[in-house]
């Protein structure tokens, strides 16, 4: 059973904003469509652990950050 975490959607949505960078952009550096990683953002479907390691090395923030462990980028 997976586990959707509002608070991953919400993390990585606004890290992608600070950085200025858009979702189409997001979605070539993931290897997804654009509609694959809008329905990340909108907290419809789970990245897989590979992912979640490489958007945290990404955005230089932690695993427990993104997964709202920490509060500590």
């Amino acid at each position: 059973m997976d586990v959707i975490l509002p608070i991953f959607s919400q993390r990585l949505k606004q890290l992608r904003r600070d950085r200025k960078i858009t979702q189409k952009a997001m979605a070539e550096l993931l290897g997804k469509t654009e509609r694959h990683y809008q329905a990340i953002e909108a907290g419809c479907i789970n990245v897989p652990a590979t992912q979640l390691i490489f958007l945290a090395g990404y955005f230089q923030t932690s695993v427990d950050y993104l997964l709202g462990l920490s509060d500590q980028r």
